[in-house]
């Protein structure tokens, strides 16, 4: 009964042209297949590896860039804070130099003004007195009933502002 099945009698002719179909296959395949499919096996395990090498350089890169990212953007805030801290100070400078310049144009006004008053107060006690020396010398011509001349005119007027008490003016 093992007998009888194909597959398993040995037949010595089949197993030599098996062998040699065999070798013969292997040897195309060797020459022609596995050293060109090997190459490319090769080229591409190359290619992975510099493309995990590039990989890695452009990592560290990124990395030391990161790194300096960071130092210039601690460096621009510290410049920032610098800058706002001179802006301040220049600010507060430049308020109190308006300050001081606003409080020396009112002291400069306020002095101008007295000036004003002081002179305007001066012309009216002027204006008065003659007003005064005026009156007297007509209540005195029409009292004595005679006309007086300027040596007389000018003792009344002497006598009259002499007597007068511009306290209640000033």
């Amino acid at each position: 009964m093992l007998a009888a099945n194909p597959l398993i009698s040995v037949t010595p002719g089949l197993m030599i042209w098996t062998i040699v179909c065999f070798l013969i296959t292997l040897y195309v395949l060797q020459r022609w297949a596995f050293g060109p499919i090997q190459r490319m096996i090769d080229e591409r395990r190359e290619r992975i590896r510099r493309s995990l090498e590039e990989a890695e350089e452009a990592r560290a890169e990124a990395r030391q860039i990161l790194e300096e990212h960071r130092k210039l953007i601690g460096q621009a805030r510290g410049d920032a804070e610098q800058i706002l801290a001179e802006a301040r100070r220049v600010a507060d400078a430049q308020r109190e130099r308006v300050k001081q310049e606003t409080e020396a144009d009112r002291q400069r006004r306020l002095e101008e003004t007295r000036r004003q008053i002081e002179a305007e107060t001066q012309r009216a006690l002027g204006q008065i007195r003659a007003e005064v020396a005026e009156l007297t010398l007509v209540a005195a011509s029409k009292v004595t009933g005679k006309v007086l001349d300027d040596s007389d005119h000018r003792r009344l007027i002497d006598e009259a502002i002499s007597e007068l008490d511009f306290s209640v003016l000033e």
